[in-house]
């Protein structure tokens, strides 16, 4: 890409103050990395997470500013060879690029809400340039068809096929994003030891996002939360990374309940059980678990004591900890409160989370958030520049930086309530707002993109509410919140409206969504259907209740399931004990079972479940199909992978109700549910698809796409030059 147009380098508004040396302390700051933790199973989205690394926050200051200050001395050099080397070759057609992002923003609720007039700044916006479905990618899922989005491909060019991967060897899940490995060698002192390597921290998503490319002609841009940005790419411009960014204990997002009750018994999803223990019957203590510390022999787990100290009368509590008191009113969510771990003289690790006391009686018990990392001191690389998210965080106060935020894991559990979740989704959506209002003022020339996944996660947690009779809203018919997903519309509508007042001549605005939505009623396990119709064997002695198909005997196994869309065929050669042959006993063995799944009926409803399965090699080509699930479910309306198999437990019915308050999904056939698509300028084209919009971009400002792109741009030529006027 770097024949791309060389110009000097114009001032970029949207940015924080920039170090020049910014990017030789951040590689500097990642030797320092030193703590891993790998990760506790079955968390949000269903799978593990990436594991966690702490960086050493006093060093890598220290260093950093003392490279900054030696960068600084070379900047004018560094400034007249870049000057050189970058010039931008074709005319911009726009000043402003400006991408709202509403993940899951739905065209049916969408068009329904437009025709009862409860959207008036989207219809505004439809008039005066476009609305229209947006095509999403094969799967419909948010890693994969933002990945899509930015790069201009198809994920058999970027490498993400689904949440989950697997390990080949042990048939384990792995995160499909981003990868961060251990410490191998420590030198040690007495009881501690220093990490004498940087652990592997690897985005695995492949091929060049729009804004590097962008960059690469030194046109600026902005990206806020955008998923599969972990770590975070080095470019022009600045980045606030999403999905796949880790909790403090290495997961996609455990809660804690601190609990008098019995704490053996743990969640079956995304949380933890953390006892209380009480001296008196109004004083209880116990620890707040982090990471394990790799600083000290043995890695001991990392811990903040914690007490709590009750009146029940006042139905309040003071909670203490790191030498601070925070009083919590019963059911009400505190702001969020700092934590931090010391793991060796003059390194720590630094966390927010919120905390709620629901249950204040004969028994004690209280909720806490996932723990984010700390976005002023970041433990990780969780930006670009490093420092940005400090810089954000001095702007905007502390906010959340977990990849998947909002906690639905809680909700499902029965932990917190409505009303909750819905405070903690907009909490986080204003949060959002903030930053994203703050770059666009900012901004005069380049790109603004930023993701708003609050209409994800409502969406997924409340459309038990739309649908007469679904299994998740029995006996909640007049639940108080059974309208949260239109008020949820009506507030993009808001937020659509602000940013219609804040263009300019020469912006271009797109408002867009990566999928849309269905109900999520019933479950299908896949591993079951396989084990029934003998394509998969359980070992002897075993029933199939295990998770992550701990119970599989892989020597008479044909075709597993794994994560939320992808059948495999344990394939000699590839799979670490595969016996199917590749070529032509492969080939007949993906055709039969695509042609039974598609006989695959749920009889007990009447209803198909299964539209039809993909083989992948024939949805697309690219470098990286290898990795790609063998097929692709494409489930109907109502029907999704079912709990069970999604964590790799065969035992159970194929078809089951899903009771969860996570009613609603996206995980289906794509051509069900495609995205929206706004702009404040007509398109040209009749069918725009998910992958048109990198393509999009580069033309906008006068850059041709590279020729791997599979999107094209929605502009023909001739339109362009009208292109630009708000």
């Amino acid at each position: 890409m770097s024949r791309y147009a060389r110009q000097p380098r114009r001032t970029a508004p949207s940015a924080p103050p920039r170090l020049p040396g910014q990017r030789l302390g951040a590689a500097f700051g990642l030797c320092l990395l030193g703590l891993v933790v790998w990760p506790v199973a079955a968390h949000a989205y269903v799978g593990p997470g990436a594991g966690f690394a702490l960086l050493s926050s006093f060093m890598v200051v220290f260093i950093t500013a003392l490279i900054a200050f030696a960068a600084l001395l070379a900047w004018p050099f560094r400034t007249l060879w870049k000057a050189l080397r970058h010039r931008r070759k074709g005319k911009p057609f726009v000043k402003r690029l400006i991408v709202v992002g509403l993940d899951g923003q739905d065209p049916r609720l969408t068009d329904r809400f437009l025709e009862e007039g409860k959207l008036p700044n989207f219809r505004k916006l439809a008039d005066r340039g476009c609305y229209t479905r947006l095509e999403s990618t094969y799967p419909s899922v948010s890693p994969v068809a933002w990945s899509s989005f930015s790069t201009g491909t198809h994920p058999a060019k970027h490498n993400i096929f689904d949440f989950l991967d697997r390990d080949l060897r042990t048939y384990l899940p792995v995160l499909s994003s981003a990868k961060i490995g251990k410490i191998e060698k420590f030198l040690k002192l007495g009881p501690f030891k220093i990490p004498l390597q940087k652990p592997e921290l690897t985005l695995l998503r492949k091929s060049k996002p729009f804004w590097t490319i962008l960059g690469e002609a030194n046109i600026w841009s902005t990206v806020l939360r955008v998923p599969i940005t972990f770590p975070p790419d080095k470019f022009y411009g600045a980045q606030l990374g999403a999905m796949s960014i880790p909790d403090l204990l290495g997961t996609q997002g455990t809660f804690l309940l601190f609990t008098t009750r019995d704490a053996s018994e743990g969640f079956k999803e995304g949380g933890m059980r953390v006892a209380l223990t009480n001296g008196t019957p109004n004083n209880y203590s116990a620890a707040v678990p982090g990471p394990n510390n790799m600083f000290r022999e043995g890695d001991p787990e990392l811990t903040i004591p914690i007490q709590l100290e009750v009146d029940r009368e006042s139905r309040r509590v003071r909670v203490s900890l790191n030498g601070e008191n925070h009083d919590l009113s019963e059911h009400e969510l505190s702001d969020w409160i700092p934590l931090k771990y010391h793991a060796a003289p003059g390194v720590n690790v630094q966390g927010l989370c919120r905390m709620m006391v629901t249950e204040l009686d004969e028994h004690v018990s209280m909720y806490v958030t996932p723990i984010s990392i700390d976005p002023e001191k970041p433990a990780m690389p969780i930006s670009h520049p490093s420092y940005y998210s400090t810089y954000l965080a001095k702007k905007v106060g502390p906010y959340c930086t977990l990849g998947l935020a909002e906690d639905t894991w809680a909700l499902n559990e029965k932990i917190t309530d409505d009303a909750v979740f819905l405070k903690q989704a907009y909490d986080i959506d204003d949060e959002r707002k903030t930053m994203f209002f703050s770059a666009l003022e900012r901004l005069q020339q380049g790109t603004l993109t930023c993701v708003f996944d609050g209409t994800d996660r409502i969406q997924h947690m409340f459309w038990r509410y739309l649908e007469d009779g679904h299994p998740a809203a029995r006996g909640r018919e007049d639940a108080e919140h059974r309208n949260a997903i239109e008020e949820l519309y009506k507030r993009n509508d808001e937020l659509v409206g602000r940013v219609m007042e804040k263009l300019r001549d020469g912006d271009l605005l797109m408002v867009l969504s990566d999928h849309g939505f269905t109900s999520f009623r019933r479950g299908v396990n896949l591993n079951r259907w396989l084990l029934d119709h003998g394509y998969l064997a359980l070992k002897e002695g075993t029933d199939g209740t295990s998770e992550w198909l701990r119970d599989v005997d892989w020597s008479k196994t044909r075709a597993y399931s794994l994560g939320l869309t992808g059948m495999f065929l344990n394939l000699q050669g590839r799979e670490g004990e595969g016996i199917v042959k590749p070529g032509n006993e492969a080939q007949a063995l993906k055709a039969e079972i695509i042609e039974r799944l598609s006989e695959l009926r749920d009889e007990e409803k009447s209803e198909t479940g299964i539209n039809e399965a993909f083989e992948t090699a024939k949805l697309y080509q690219g470098p990286y199909l290898e990795n790609a699930p063998d097929l692709l479910i494409g489930y109907n309306h109502g029907y999704r992978v079912s709990w069970d198999c999604a964590t790799g437990v065969v035992a159970g019915p194929v078809f089951e109700d899903n009771a969860k308050a996570w009613s609603g999904d996206h995980c289906v056939d794509p051509r069900l549910v495609p995205g929206v698509f706004f702009c404040n300028r007509e398109i040209d084209r009749e069918d725009p698809a998910l992958i048109d919009i990198a393509p999009t971009a580069l033309r906008l400002f006068g850059l041709v796409p590279p020729p791997h792109m599979d999107g094209k741009p929605l502009f023909d030529d001739e339109t362009l030059a009208s292109v630009g006027g708000s």
